[in-house]
């Protein structure tokens, strides 16, 4: 079975660069390893250079062929929503009358 063609608008060096840039670590991964097939690696060995199975190398080259750069980033997920989103950066609401280790009642 022949390999999938991966667009050519930019260059290897030009996805290494980006992938340099990218804040998402998952991306970066998917845009290293498109470039290492790019240099003519076969899709193993570039996939596995970038920490990635063969077959989530062909994904990406999927998605990014049809979207572009922009297509590697992770897709939301359906389902439940995270119990305790603060945890990833933003604010614990706020509620009266709760204390760090401390209860209503032990305040006398």
């Amino acid at each position: 079975m022949p390999a999938l063609a991966i667009r050519q608008d930019l260059s290897a060096t030009e996805l290494r660069r980006l992938a340099r840039l990218e804040p998402a670590r998952r991306a970066a991964m998917r845009l290293s390893a498109i470039a290492n097939a790019l240099e003519g690696l076969t899709r193993a060995e570039a996939a596995r250079l970038a920490g990635m199975e063969r077959q989530a190398l062909r994904d990406a080259v999927i998605r990014y062929n049809a979207e572009g750069p922009s297509g590697l980033h992770d897709r939301p997920r359906s389902g439940r929503p995270e119990a305790l989103p603060w945890l990833r950066g933003s604010r614990p609401p706020s509620r009266p009358g709760c204390c760090a280790g401390r209860t209503p009642s032990a305040t006398g």
